[in-house]
C-alpha cells in the first residue's frame, strides 16, 4: 500500500508509543541470527491473559493437497481455510487480514472497556479513550438523543441567503466531517500535503470530492446495474432525509437534486487510473487562480476561517474538477444546494445518530453495496471509531501487549536483510545503465524504516472529550485532527510522522518521505510468528517488507528520488525498459476474472501487482542468504522451498461477497488474493522448481513477467 498524496487524509490512523528509535536502515550486511523456531516469546494473548486465539503462519489445515499445485497453487494453499471460515454475517469479506484485524479489535475492546469505568487514577490518555469508546457504545443515550443533535447544523444550512454564503457553512461542516479524509466530504476537499516536487515544504491543497457513492464512474455508466445502483442510492439520501423531518415529498426532490449535482462534479472528476500519474495531480499555482477556475465560492472567506496563514500559491490538485465545480455553482438554485448539503450532513454523522439512521446507512452501503448481511455490533464499530480519534493514546496500551523488543529486533532484521537483496538485484539488472543504477541504490539506501509504532505521541489535551456527548465527540475529534494538519501549511513536514495506528493489520510505503511503515498489527501472528521456521514468515511479512519495498520502484515511487522529490532520474533508455516490463504485468493480470463478466482493471492495479511480484522475489533471496549455512529440515510434508511459497500463499486467503468483489474490481488498487498469489508464482522459476512444475502447466508456462 502507498501513502496517499493528501498526508492529512491517512493521518486519521496514526498511533504514537517510543521506547525505541526508529533507525534508518541501509542495505549493510545484517549480522546472521538463529532459526525463528528456537525461539518461544510470550504470545499477547499469555502476557495480557486476555484469550486471543492463534493461528500458526503456514497452518496446514488451511490447505487442499488435493489440488495439483502446478494447476492452481492459490487453491493448494488455501482451499481448507476457504472451506473452514465461510464470511461472517457482519462482514462482507473475510480473510486471514480480516481475522487478525477481529482479534485485534477483541484485544482493544478489553483495553476500552477498562479504560471506560470511572477511576480516579486514570491517565489523561485512558480517561479519553474510556469516556469516547464508553459514550459511542451507549446505544440508547444516542437512540434518545435521536436527530435534535443536527439541529444547529440543519438551521444553519436553512439560514443561507445566496449561494454566497456556501463558503461560511462548509468552513464550519469540512472540520467536522469525516468524509474530508476519505473523498467524501461536500463539494470539495482542503487541507495540506507535502508538495510533490519540494518534499521539504508542506503546502496547501484542494482536490475533487462532493461525492457520496464510491467511485465518478457509479455516476456515470449507463450499464443496467449501474442505473440500478443510482435508483437504490436515490431512494436511500430520501430515506435519511425523511428521517430527519423532511416529508416523502420533499425528500424524493431533494433526493432528485442530490444526484444531480453529484452527476455533475462526477463529470468533472478525474479517474482512478489517471489519478495514478503523480504529474496529473500536481498543479501548483498562485492562490489566485483557484479564484478565476470558481469565482462564484468565495475562497477568501472559507480560507480566512481556518487562520492557516495567508498563501500565496496552493496546489489544484484536478483544476477541471474546479471548473465543474463552478458550473454547476452556477447552474442550481440555492434551495438544491441546501438540499445537498443537508444530504451531506446527516450522511457525515450517521454513524453517531440514532439506530434508525445508522441501519439506513447500513442498509445501502454496507448491504447493497457490500453484500454484507448484518451490521457489526456497536462495540466493533466503536472500538474502530476511538482507534481513528484517539489513536496515539488508544496505540500505547496496544504496544505494550503485543509487540516486544526482540520482535522488532527480528522485524528489523527481515527489513535489512530485504533491502540487502534489493541491493544485490539492483546491481544484477542487465537492462539497466550505470547512471540510473546509482540513483536507484542511493534512493533505496536512503529508505528510513518505521517498525511497529512512532517515536513520539501525540497531544491530545487540546481535545475536549465528554462523557455522554456522541455527536460532540466525534466533530470535535475530526475538528482536531483537521486543524492539526492545516496548521502544517509553511511548514517543514515532520518525516517520522507515521499515516497508520499500531494495530493496523497494513503497511504502507511513503514516496516523499522515501519510508517504509510495518505497524504493530502487522507484526503478529498468523502473518509474523516468532514461533515459526524462517522460510513461511519470509514467505509472509517478508513478501510484505519487499512489496512495500518494491512500491519505491513501482510505476508510481519510481518518479520520486531519494529526498521524496517528484523528479526524472532515470536515463530514457532506462524508463523504456522499464515501461516495456511494466506492460507484461498490466498484459497479464488484465486477463484475471473477478466475478463474472468483470475483469481486473490492470492500468489500476498495476503498481501493486509490481509490488507482489517484487517483494516475493526479495523475500526469497534474503531468506535464502539467512539460512544459506543452515540444514532445513522438511515439516509437514513440505520442504523448506515449498514452505516458504505456502506461507506466501495462505497470506492471501480469503472469500469475498460478489457485491463486494464487483465494488473492489472499479476501486480497489489491489488485485484479488487469488491473483495476488497466482499471479506472481507464474513469474517466478523458483517456484516451478520446488515443486516440479513442467513447463506448460498453468502455474509455469513459457512466458514471465519480471521488473524487479
Amino acid at each position: 500500500m502507498r501513502t496517499p498524496r493528501l498526508q492529512w487524509f491517512a493521518l486519521l490512523f496514526a498511533f504514537l508509543f517510543a521506547s525505541f528509535a526508529i533507525a534508518q536502515q541501509t542495505a549493510s550486511k545484517p549480522a546472521q541470527t538463529p532459526p525463528l523456531k528456537k525461539a518461544a516469546p510470550v504470545t499477547a494473548a499469555e502476557k495480557s491473559g486476555i484469550p486471543l486465539p492463534y493461528t500458526p503462519v503456514l497452518d496446514p489445515s488451511a490447505m487442499d493437497r488435493s489440488v495439483n499445485p502446478c494447476e492452481d497453487f492459490y487453491l493448494y494453499s488455501c482451499g481448507g481455510w476457504k472451506k473452514n471460515n465461510p464470511i461472517p454475517a457482519d462482514q462482507s469479506s473475510w480473510s486471514t487480514y480480516s481475522k487478525m484485524q477481529d482479534e485485534n479489535r477483541e484485544l482493544l475492546r478489553h483495553i476500552l472497556e477498562a479504560s471506560a469505568k470511572p477511576d480516579a487514577k486514570r491517565t489523561p490518555a485512558n480517561q479519553k479513550i474510556g469516556d469516547f469508546y464508553g459514550t459511542c457504545v451507549d446505544e440508547s443515550a444516542a437512540d434518545k438523543a435521536g436527530t435534535a443533535v443536527l439541529k444547529a447544523d440543519l438551521d444553519r444550512i436553512a439560514a443561507l441567503k445566496s449561494k454566497a454564503d456556501l463558503a461560511g457553512y462548509l468552513a464550519v461542516f469540512h472540520p467536522q466531517d469525516i468524509g474530508i479524509y476519505f473523498g467524501n466530504s461536500a463539494l470539495f476537499r482542503f487541507g495540506s500535503t507535502q508538495d510533490a516536487k519540494n518534499s521539504n515544504e508542506v503546502t496547501a491543497e484542494v482536490d475533487q470530492g462532493g461525492l457520496s457513492l464510491p467511485d465518478r464512474d457509479y455516476y456515470l455508466k449507463d450499464d443496467a446495474r449501474s442505473k440500478g445502483i443510482r435508483e437504490k442510492y436515490v431512494a436511500h439520501v430520501q430515506a435519511m432525509l425523511q428521517l430527519i423531518g423532511e416529508t416523502p415529498e420533499q425528500a424524493k426532490s431533494d433526493a432528485d437534486a442530490v444526484l444531480r449535482i453529484e452527476t455533475a462534479l462526477a463529470k468533472g472528476a478525474m479517474d482512478r487510473v489517471t489519478r495514478r500519474d503523480p504529474h496529473a495531480t500536481y498543479h501548483r499555482l498562485p492562490a489566485a487562480e483557484l479564484k478565476q477556475l470558481a469565482p462564484s465560492f468565495d475562497w477568501d472567506r472559507y480560507f480566512d476561517a481556518y487562520k492557516a496563514g495567508k498563501f500565496a500559491t496552493l496546489n489544484i490538485a484536478v483544476p477541471d474538477y474546479f471548473k465543474a465545480m463552478e458550473a454547476t455553482l452556477k447552474a442550481e438554485e440555492l434551495a438544491a444546494w441546501q438540499a445537498y448539503l443537508r444530504w451531506h450532513l446527516v450522511h457525515a454523522q450517521a454513524r453517531w445518530l440514532s439506530t434508525p439512521i445508522v441501519n439506513e446507512d447500513f442498509n445501502f452501503y454496507s448491504k447493497s453495496l457490500q453484500g454484507q448481511r448484518e451490521i457489526q455490533p456497536r462495540w466493533k464499530r466503536c472500538v474502530r471509531f476511538t482507534d481513528r480519534a484517539l489513536g496515539d493514546a488508544l496505540g500505547q496500551a496496544y504496544v505494550e501487549i503485543t509487540f516486544g523488543p526482540r520482535a522488532k529486533a527480528k522485524a528489523l532484521d527481515m527489513v535489512k536483510r530485504i533491502e540487502l537483496a534489493m541491493d544485490k538485484d539492483v546491481h544484477s539488472l542487465d537492462w539497466m545503465s550505470e547512471p540510473t543504477r546509482e540513483q536507484a541504490l542511493t534512493k533505496l539506501h536512503a529508505v528510513v524504516n518505521k517498525i511497529g509504532y512512532p517515536d513520539h505521541w501525540r497531544d491530545y489535551s487540546a481535545l475536549k472529550v465528554v462523557r455522554g456527548d456522541l455527536l460532540g465527540n466525534g466533530e470535535r475529534a475530526n475538528t482536531f485532527e483537521f486543524q492539526r494538519q492545516v496548521h502544517k501549511i509553511g511548514r517543514p513536514p515532520d518525516r517520522m510522522e507515521w499515516y497508520l495506528t499500531p494495530p493496523t493489520v497494513n503497511a504502507n510505503y511513503d514516496a516523499q518521505n522515501n519510508s517504509v511503515n510495518f505497524p504493530a498489527g502487522q507484526l503478529q501472528p498468523p502473518a509474523f510468528d516468532m514461533k515459526s521456521d524462517a522460510a513461511p514468515n519470509y514467505g509472509n511479512t517478508g513478501g510484505t517488507i519487499g512489496h512495500e519495498l518494491t512500491h519505491g520502484f513501482d510505476d508510481e515511487g519510481r518518479q520520486f528520488d531519494a529526498k521524496g522529490d517528484l523528479i526524472d532520474w532515470w536515463q530514457p533508455k532506462d524508463a523504456e525498459e522499464f515501461k516495456q516490463r511494466t506492460q507484461c504485468i498490466v498484459d497479464q493480470y488484465a486477463q484475471y476474472p473477478v466475478v463474472a463478466d468483470v475483469k481486473i482493471n490492470s492500468k489500476l492495479t498495476v503498481g501493486e501487482d509490481i509490488a507482489d511480484l517484487g517483494g516475493v522475489i526479495l523475500a526469497y533471496m534474503a531468506w535464502k542468504d539467512e539460512t544459506a549455512s543452515q540444514k532445513l529440515d522438511s515439516i509437514d510434508g513440505l520442504t523448506p522451498e515449498q514452505r516458504f511459497f505456502v506461507g506466501y500463499g495462505q497470506s492471501w486467503c480469503g472469500n469475498q461477497r460478489p457485491e463486494m468483489m464487483r465494488m473492489r474490481a472499479m476501486t480497489d488498487p489491489h488485485s484479488p488474493g487469488e491473483w495476488r498469489t497466482n499471479g506472481v508464482v507464474i513469474n517466478m522459476p523458483e517456484f516451478q522448481q520446488a515443486f516440479q512444475c513442467k513447463t506448460g502447466q498453468p502455474m509455469a508456462p513459457e512466458k514471465r513477467c519480471r521488473v524487479w
